[in-house]
């Protein structure tokens, strides 16, 4: 018998200091090459985006990926193509830590539009207000410490 899994995650993570060194207009080059770090995982990306200071990603996590295993790796990969790429010059590196959250099937496509309109929406909630609400609405317990 194969294997077969529907494990889709919502991956939020941000730049160190909650910095804003992501600007705007290489967005997509990272975009772009997240997609293939998770490509070559055998990782379906449904959808990625993020601000200045933070980015978040929909995926679906291959049964051969570990999830901690998976983040570490965009972002080491990330770091070393920034600094070989000089695209972000101000960019000092990640958070610590992440949050991830499962969803079902049938809250993608929520999940997918929520995601896309991510500018939009931090012209009304900063990063540290979503990450909260976000771990509220997923009964997740938090060290008040952490969202400094």
């Amino acid at each position: 018998m194969s294997t077969y899994t529907q494990i889709i995650y919502h991956i939020v993570f941000s730049t160190k200091n909650r910095e804003k060194t992501l600007s705007f207009c290489h967005h997509e080059s990272l975009f772009r090459y997240i997609w293939g770090i998770l490509n070559k995982k055998q990782c379906t990306l449904y959808q990625i985006n993020g601000t200045e200071d933070h980015l978040h990603i929909l995926t679906h996590l291959h049964p051969n990926e570990r999830l901690a295993d998976l983040i570490k790796d965009i972002k080491l990969a990330t770091n070393h193509w920034n600094k070989t790429e000089n695209v972000f010059p101000n960019f000092r590196g990640w958070q610590n830590g992440y949050g991830a959250f499962t969803c079902s099937e049938n809250q993608k496509e929520k999940l997918v539009q929520y995601i896309k309109r991510q500018k939009e929406h931090h012209k009304h909630v900063d990063f540290k207000e979503e990450l909260i609400s976000l771990l509220n609405e997923h009964g997740v317990t938090y060290d008040e410490k952490y969202m400094g």
